[in-house]
């Protein structure tokens, strides 16, 4: 397929970030092995070449800003067909990247992808919850980033305990990020994040369809979080933090 690079360009311009064409075409590639392996599994229903590029790649860009200066290491937790992280760490080469998802089937897609862009990452297999417990995960990141996996409660729940202490964690959320945000605030808090930056972004595609509204959530880790956190998956779907 060939991707829209005007529209990736023209949304991902509007938020300071630069898309060379190097990362162009390497996105170009994933657009095409997501389409083709999306024929096998279900991986997106967005798979028109404008609608990558907004939707997916310029979508995962917009967290560029909020990674900090120099190597960091980023776990992607949930990430699905690999959103927002595989986008980042090929804007940015010093991204240690690692992939969580509990979909064995996308990892395998993803690992598929990595060889063919000859992208440096490590895939886990596992939830999001029995990760954070893991000793050679939790509080090893200096930054996680999910991007639609659950309410901000519980993703909370699910990627602050990935994050050091001085890390940060990037929620990005749709237009209802505020209401969320207000849901979440004791969590944050009871988790050892404390909330320093929420932006508005608009995707204007350029065709005449309805633009998307986004928020990025900014979420700084200020202290460990308790040894009891994450719950397992079964009471933080019954009690929410």
């Amino acid at each position: 397929m060939t991707l829209n690079k005007d529209a990736l360009h023209r949304c991902a311009a509007a938020y300071g970030v630069e898309v060379s064409p190097t990362l162009a075409d390497r996105l170009e590639i994933y657009a095409r092995l997501l389409v083709e392996w999306n024929e096998k599994i279900n991986l997106t229903a967005i798979t028109d070449p404008t609608g990558i590029a907004v939707k997916h790649f310029a979508d995962s860009l917009l967290a560029a800003p909020l990674l900090p200066a120099g190597a960091f290491s980023l776990i992607d937790v949930g990430t699905g067909a690999g959103f927002p992280g595989v986008p980042l760490a090929l804007l940015r080469p010093d991204c240690r990247l690692t992939l969580l998802d509990s979909l064995n089937k996308r990892l395998l897609f993803l690992e598929a992808l990595c060889r063919e862009l000859a992208l440096p990452m490590q895939l886990i297999h596992a939830r999001a919850e029995e990760g954070g417990r893991q000793p050679a995960l939790r509080e090893q990141f200096d930054i996680a980033t999910a991007r639609a996996v659950a309410a901000l409660p519980t993703l909370c729940e699910y990627c602050l305990p990935f994050v050091r202490p001085g890390g940060r964690f990037i929620a990005l959320k749709g237009p209802d990020a505020d209401r969320e945000l207000a849901q979440a605030a004791a969590a944050i808090r009871l988790l050892g994040g404390e909330v320093t930056g929420r932006t508005a972004c608009t995707l204007d595609a350029g065709d005449g369809s309805e633009p998307a509204e986004r928020r990025l959530l900014r979420i700084d880790k200020r202290r460990p979080t308790p040894a009891k956190y994450p719950r397992p998956s079964a009471k933080i779907a019954k009690q929410p933090l």
